[in-house]
């Protein structure tokens, strides 16, 4: 009998125990969910306009985040704060004449760039404020780049031809994208940065599936010739096109390689009109290019607390302070990252493995770069 009473005892000892850690685990759930909803509650309806204005656009650019102000807020409110934060559409496009891409810095003996070196040396040098730091040689600079809010990396290629479109090789609603990694492994590059819009609703897609135009090595991957999308991209004289058309005008014009996104920040030499700080802090990547020809590739870390996030108005100025004539706002978020040596040196925010996007901009080897110029 008494071995039937300890047990008794050590068992209702343990459903008390059981019980008060379930009560606990529930109070404090409680506890937290309340708190967050206050804290939300004063973002949204507290007393501060700024940040509500930054907090509900950076949530409704996110894929998912949108609910955290649209629980506290009409959508005619959501929709006033968005107007008065966006940044405005560009009827204009890429001059290509601002563009003056030197002779390959590479070896290059034909008669045919012997006669355009001595003409360059005879004209004056626009390019002399370009300072080239690449002590390893592989014509690529790397930057780091901070702001009140935000870290991030710049990628300086010197030779825009290097720059390429990686495209996974079939678009469809039940195929997978691939990581950057892959993108660049894929390509045989040695660097790269997320490219082009894609279908991602809810931040559940499956990366395979692009929206807008893509354009790989001359040839039109995506895009309904009867639509005007916002196209950035290179052409065939390697200069980075900036501008809204349709696939069809995208190839009469030349373009090799280009996706869809936007929008435009820098239009030759001006950065665009925007409204209030022209989006909301998150992670950013953009794609711009200097007068010389050299591509600048930048990747700003968000959503952490080392690096909150960057807002178009900071994506202009940095663009602007690294010299670019031309340059937009490629896909963010979650997509952000970039590879550089078989390393990711961005890190792209994202709470799974590692995002799967259908296209990404990469940077093929110096020796391929030099192989087809001498062909």
């Amino acid at each position: 009998m008494r071995g039937y009473e300890r047990r008794g005892k050590k068992h209702s000892r343990l459903l008390i125990y059981t019980g008060r850690f379930f009560l606990w685990l529930f109070s404090t759930l409680i506890i937290l969910c309340g708190g967050l909803y206050t804290f939300l509650y004063l973002i949204n309806k507290g007393p501060s306009p700024h940040v509500r204005d930054l907090f509900v656009v950076s949530v409704m650019e996110s894929s998912a985040g949108g609910i955290l102000s649209e629980m506290f807020l009409s959508d005619e409110e959501i929709e006033e704060i968005l107007t008065r934060n966006r940044t405005e559409e560009t009827a204009e496009m890429t001059d290509v004449s601002m563009i003056s891409i030197p002779v390959s810095y590479e070896d290059d003996t034909s008669a045919e760039a012997d006669e355009e070196a001595e003409t360059a040396a005879d004209e004056p040098d626009e390019t002399e404020e370009f300072v080239h730091d690449d002590p390893d040689g592989d014509g690529i600079e790397i930057h780091e780049v901070h702001g009140g809010t935000y870290s991030g990396i710049m990628m300086i290629v010197y030779d825009p031809s290097r720059v390429r479109v990686s495209s996974i090789p079939r678009y469809s609603h039940d195929n997978r994208g691939w990581t950057l990694q892959q993108h660049v492994e894929q390509s045989g590059a040695v660097a790269g940065i997320n490219g082009g819009k894609y279908e991602d609703e809810s931040g559940l897609g499956t990366g395979a599936w692009p929206e807008g135009v893509v354009i790989s090595d001359g040839v039109v991957r995506c895009g309904d010739d009867g639509g005007t999308y916002g196209v950035y991209g290179f052409n065939k004289d390697n200069v980075l096109i900036v501008g809204r058309m349709s696939a069809g005008y995208a190839v009469s014009i030349g373009m090799r390689d280009a996706v869809t996104f936007g929008p435009a920040l820098v239009v030759n030499g001006k950065g665009v009109a925007m409204a209030g700080a022209g989006g909301g802090l998150n992670p950013r990547t953009a794609i711009g290019q200097r007068s010389d020809g050299a591509v600048l590739m930048l990747v700003i870390e968000g959503r952490k607390s080392s690096s909150l996030g960057a807002t178009m108005a900071d994506l202009c100025e940095v663009m602007l302070d690294y010299g670019a004539v031309n340059a937009a706002n490629l896909d963010g978020g979650m997509s952000s990252s970039m590879f550089y040596n078989g390393e990711k040196i961005v890190d792209n925010c994202t709470l799974r493995v590692a995002r799967k996007i259908p296209t990404a901009f990469v940077v093929m080897p110096l020796e391929e770069a030099v192989e087809e110029v001498d062909e």
